[in-house]
């Protein structure tokens, strides 16, 4: 079923800043909360270093969570994530700080007892929980920064993350005892942590669907049709669901949860999706079947919510036509909007029949597309034939490097930044 949500426009711009406030809060919670007192400079800014980056790290924790409403409230799946990995680096430099500050203050007195208290052989067990969890931090952080890391290996990598925030808190909670800020901060970090693993991970809030149909609308793409086993999600066109994919008659899924935009939505629950053959996932789908249980988690994102409160441009590079086609299907377009999409080849274009019917049975819409071959496409000669390019709302999806050389385009032309979105998809 198609439920679009009806917040206005500057809803979604303050829900933006939602999660770096949460981050920024539990950071200065935990510094006021053992700000030291007659201490040493570097003792103090050890001190703070070390609860600041603890307060981030959990932070870091409560963004990582796929659940619906809670990533609607902080701006988006993609924005939280976002803030998860700027919060857990930041977080990974406050707490080496945190020796080092120590270190100094030992300086001060001598600098044999500054190596000792960087020397893990002459320190207690409790200090060697802490020296264990920032080289788990170090470890699953480098991971991050791998992005040609296959998505197992990643993923395995990643899940040091969270062993290094629980030896990190068991390092203070053995060293302080007892603490409530610190047991609100464990706790937090525990069902954070459970539910990411439990209800995200290993799919138990997941909805399941079953494939009834496989097309193969372009080389190297497929639109599956899936159908409801049980509740339907409510999704609304530009969003985008998590995808499980298990076995059928004669296919094995890979069982992992990757994002995919919907294509497509009708008033019964059913859905479609399209999945471009770009990774060792995407290409094994290639060869789905109806007959297959899948298992979606979201439905996540709005970057179509604010389609109906100006006049629109959209531009699609290659597989990004899927959330516009999307809404062009779900109904008829309430404001004058143009559709720009781009794509190597004629025979790499999806759906091009389909929207060349719905631009002439809808006055309101506009068509226009560019085959670019294996370069760029000219971006000045493409916007120049879009009218009123400045009172538009633009909406774009495809590739990094043509959202990069469009969004300079358009803002060479007039276009406020605050009037361009764009939705990368490609998250892990």
């Amino acid at each position: 079923m198609s439920t679009r949500p009806s917040s206005a426009p500057g809803a979604a711009s303050a829900r933006r800043f939602v999660a770096p406030t949460l981050a920024l809060s539990i950071a200065l919670a935990s510094v006021y909360w053992a700000l030291p007192e007659d201490l040493t400079a570097w003792r103090s800014a050890g001190i703070v270093a070390g609860w600041a980056g603890t307060g981030l790290l959990v932070a870091s924790l409560l963004l990582m969570i796929r659940e619906v409403r809670l990533a609607r409230l902080l701006g988006g799946l993609e924005l939280s994530y976002r803030w998860h990995h700027r919060c857990g680096v930041i977080a990974y430099l406050l707490l080496l700080c945190h020796p080092l500050a120590l270190a100094l203050d030992g300086w001060a007195e001598a600098p044999q007892l500054a190596w000792q208290t960087l020397d893990p052989r002459a320190q207690s067990w409790p200090l060697w929980l802490g020296w264990a969890g920032l080289l788990l931090l170090m470890l699953g952080l480098a991971s991050t920064f791998a992005v040609h890391l296959p998505y197992r290996r990643w993923r395995g990598f990643h899940f040091l993350l969270g062993g290094g925030v629980l030896l990190g808190l068991a390092h203070v909670y053995v060293l302080l005892g007892n603490e409530q800020l610190l047991l609100a901060l464990l706790l937090i970090a525990t069902l954070a942590l459970g539910w990411r693993l439990l209800a995200s991970d290993l799919g138990l809030s997941a909805h399941p669907y079953r494939v009834t149909q496989v097309e193969k609308p372009a080389a190297g793409v497929i639109e599956a049709a899936l159908a409801p086993c049980a509740a339907a999600l409510a999704l609304s066109p530009g969003q985008f669901v998590l995808a499980a994919f298990g076995d059928g008659p004669s296919f094995h899924g890979c069982g992992e949860y990757h994002p995919f935009t919907v294509s497509g939505i009708d008033h019964q629950g059913r859905l479609r999706i399209s999945v471009r053959a770009l990774g060792p996932c995407s290409r094994h789908i290639q060869e789905l079947e109806a007959g297959v249980l899948v298992r979606l988690q979201g439905p996540f994102g709005s970057f179509l919510d604010d389609v109906r409160w100006a006049p629109q441009l959209w531009i699609a590079g290659g597989i990004g036509i899927t959330p516009f086609i999307a809404e062009l299907r779900a109904q008829r377009c309430s404001q004058p909007t143009t559709l720009l999409y781009l794509y190597r080849h004629a025979a790499d274009a999806l759906f091009l029949e389909e929207l060349a019917a719905a631009s002439r049975e809808d006055a309101q819409f506009v068509l226009l597309t560019d085959a670019s071959g294996s370069g760029l496409p000219d971006v000045d000669r493409l916007l120049a034939q879009v009218s009123r390019l400045r009172e538009r709302q633009v909406h774009m999806c495809g590739p990094q490097p043509l959202l990069a050389t469009l969004t300079a385009a358009l803002r060479q032309r007039g276009v406020s930044a605050a009037a361009i979105h764009f939705e990368s998809f490609d998250f892990r």
